[in-house]
């Protein structure tokens, strides 16, 4: 966690002064090298929670990201300002930067080592032939395949509303970063509704597979409606159906990912489903950039209610799964 935050804050200072293309890709290749720290907190969470409010855990830590997405991106869109011509981005790297760094002084003063002395050093899997043979005994466990497979492809759909939002925006209704920020904001508090509040109680008593289902069917209806949006509250809508979509889906997921396999491989198995949702972040802009310019600025928001039609049935699939276990 030290050091991969300390990256993150140097690769948000390297950001705000990057002055060409290739220098942007260098700087941003270090913070995708440097985002190991998701995995490690989903980690962190499974050594201190039980099974039964693993689900819990889970959302309170999509919460803390709704949570950032709530402000992030309100303080991006205001100091970028609201002129879409002409958006001043070096502030808000820098003020970015500065977050990450207090992010580092709060895990070096506060943070204490979930992983008991005893369980460190001395088994098998922390070798690294031992912890690949774990991990790949775990990840060959019926079920856990498609569950890391169900990762990629809901971080693929909502990746690609993510970055093609803005360019739809802006030629929708001539929106520029702040309203934008303030759209995404009205997301972020949604999705932090649901994933603090509400995920525990529902996990226990409906189950994560159920929850996994309902979330597919609400994600695939906010990108559905989107398109269909002619002004800002149908936008708020379609938005809010996303928002509680992901809530339910993310926690819900990686809740059963980790239940899926041996405690000493947890942390190992959530970085490959972090993975998942890194490699989705990749093919997402490429896949979305290009339909949004070769097809028009609505195909992205079909694809996407299509895909996740693919994932309601994969959802079924596994709700009879984890009841019949």
């Amino acid at each position: 966690m030290i050091v991969s935050l300390a990256g993150v804050a140097g690769s948000y200072l390297w950001l705000g002064q990057a002055g060409s293309y290739g220098e942007l890709v260098l700087v941003r290749a270090l913070a995708g090298a440097m985002s190991g720290n998701l995995s490690v907190a989903q980690a962190y969470i499974a050594d201190i929670t039980t099974p039964e409010n693993r689900a819990r855990g889970m959302g309170m830590f999509g919460a803390a990201f709704a949570l950032g997405f709530i402000f992030g991106p309100v303080i991006g869109g205001t100091l970028a300002g609201p002129d879409p011509a002409a958006p001043a981005f070096m502030t808000p790297f820098l003020i970015a930067a500065g977050l990450a760094g207090l992010a580092l002084v709060l895990t070096v003063i506060l943070l204490k080592e979930s992983l008991p002395a005893d369980r460190r050093g001395g088994q098998a899997l922390t070798r690294g032939p031992g912890r690949v043979r774990g991990l790949m005994r775990g990840l060959g466990r019926e079920g856990l395949g498609l569950l890391i497979v169900l990762t990629f492809v809901v971080t693929l759909v909502f990746a690609g509303m993510e970055v093609t939002f803005a360019l739809w925006a802006e030629r929708a209704f001539d929106w520029g970063p702040q309203p934008v920020g303030y759209v995404f904001a009205f997301a972020g508090f949604i999705a932090a509704l649901v994933q603090g509040g509400l995920i525990g109680r529902l996990s226990k008593r409906f189950g994560e597979a159920r929850l996994v289902l309902a979330g597919a069917v609400i994600l695939g209806l906010g990108m559905l409606l989107l398109p269909f949006s002619a002004g800002l509250a149908l936008v708020l809508v379609a938005m809010a159906l996303l928002a509680v979509g992901l809530g339910l889906l993310n926690p819900s997921l990686q809740s059963l990912i980790s239940r899926s396999v041996d405690e000493t491989i947890q942390g190992a198995t959530l970085g490959v489903s972090q993975s998942a949702s890194s490699l989705a972040r990749i093919v997402a802009p490429m896949l979305a950039g290009t339909s949004f310019e070769m097809l028009g600025r609505n195909s992205p928001y079909f694809a996407g209610a299509l895909i996740m039609v693919g994932v309601v049935l994969a959802a079924l699939s596994l709700q009879r799964r984890w009841r019949t276990a």
